[in-house]
C-alpha cells in the first residue's frame, strides 16, 4: 500500500501502467477500489494514478480539511510528490467537482479534463434545492452507513441482472466512516466554481448518464460555458456509469484521451 503524507493526513494512492499520467478520482462515499473495471483497460495505455480522497477508502479520516478546494490541493501535492507533470483527469461525481476546482486553480497541471455525472456547482437557490438538501442531510444523519449503502445500491443498480454488483457495492459503501462521510457531504453543498469554468481551455469531455440524478439539460448548459468542451451521453446508465456501463465508458474515455493527446501535440496549459 502506497501512502503520501499531506499536512498530517495520510493519503492512499496507487499507480498502474506506463505512459501519459491519468488520474481517476472517485465520488462521495466511494474509493479508488471502485475503478476496478477501468484500471485493467486504461493502464494498458496510460500511467493510471488513483487516490483515495481524505476521509475515504484507505486514506486517513481527519477531523478537518473537508472542502473541495482542500481535496484539490491534496491531489496537487500528490502529483508533485510523484513528479507526474501535467495529467489527464477523470472524476466521477464529487471527484468531478474536485476536477473542476483543480482545473480553475491549477490549469498548467492538466492535459485534459473528463467530468462524469457531476457539476461545477451545488447551490441552494430554489425551494426544491433546499428540500433536496434537507432530505439528504436528514437521512444521512439518521440512518446508518449500512442502510445508506444498501439504499444507494438498490437505486443505482436496480436490474435483476445486477444483483451481485448491488450486493458488492452495498457491502463496500457500508464501510464508510460516518463522520467523514457527513463532512464530505457538507463540503459539496454551496460549493461552486461555475463562474470560472470559461477559463478551462484544455480538451474537456463531460459524460452524462441518461438516468443520472441531474438532467442532461443541466450538463448541456455548463458545457456551453467552456470553450473546448463537449458532451457524451451514455444510455441505460445511472449515476455510477463506470460500474453499470464499463465497456461503453472505457471506450468513450479512451477515444477522448487519444484525441486530446493528438490535438495537443506540444502540451499547452489548460
Amino acid at each position: 500500500m502506497a501512502v503520501f503524507e499531506q499536512q498530517g493526513c495520510l493519503l492512499h494512492y496507487e499507480e498502474h501502467g506506463q505512459g501519459e499520467p491519468l488520474v481517476l478520482l472517485h465520488g462521495l462515499g466511494s474509493s479508488s477500489q471502485d475503478w476496478e473495471l477501468q484500471v485493467p483497460e486504461l493502464s494498458r495505455h496510460y500511467r493510471v494514478i488513483l487516490m483515495d480522497i481524505r476521509g475515504h477508502g484507505q486514506s486517513s479520516k481527519p477531523r478537518t480539511g473537508y472542502q473541495i478546494k482542500t481535496f484539490s490541493e491534496d491531489l496537487l501535492a500528490l502529483l508533485r510528490h510523484l513528479d507526474s507533470g501535467p495529467v489527464h483527469f477523470v472524476g466521477l461525481s464529487m471527484g468531478g467537482m474536485v476536477g473542476f476546482q483543480f482545473a480553475v486553480d491549477h490549469p498548467d497541471w492538466l492535459r485534459s479534463l473528463c467530468i462524469v455525472n457531476s457539476a461545477p456547482e451545488v447551490k441552494r437557490r430554489t425551494r426544491s434545492d433546499w428540500i433536496w438538501w434537507l432530505k439528504r442531510w436528514g437521512l444521512a444523519r439518521l440512518l446508518s452507513v449500512e442502510t445508506v449503502g444498501k439504499g444507494l445500491a438498490e437505486r443505482l443498480f436496480p436490474k435483476p441482472g445486477q444483483a451481485e454488483l448491488r450486493r458488492k457495492m452495498a457491502e463496500r459503501w457500508a464501510r464508510n466512516d460516518k463522520r467523514a462521510y457527513l463532512k464530505s457531504f457538507d463540503a459539496i453543498v454551496d460549493w461552486g466554481v461555475q463562474e470560472r469554468i470559461g477559463q478551462i481551455h484544455c480538451p474537456t469531455l463531460v459524460i452524462a448518464a441518461d438516468h443520472d440524478y441531474t438532467p442532461i439539460q443541466l450538463k448541456e448548459r455548463y458545457v456551453a460555458l467552456m470553450p473546448n468542451a463537449r458532451l457524451a451521453v451514455i444510455d441505460d446508465s445511472r449515476h455510477a456509469t463506470p460500474l453499470d456501463q464499463p465497456e461503453v465508458f472505457n471506450r468513450t474515455v479512451l477515444q477522448f484521451l487519444a484525441a486530446a493527446s493528438t490535438s495537443q501535440g506540444s502540451l499547452s496549459p489548460c
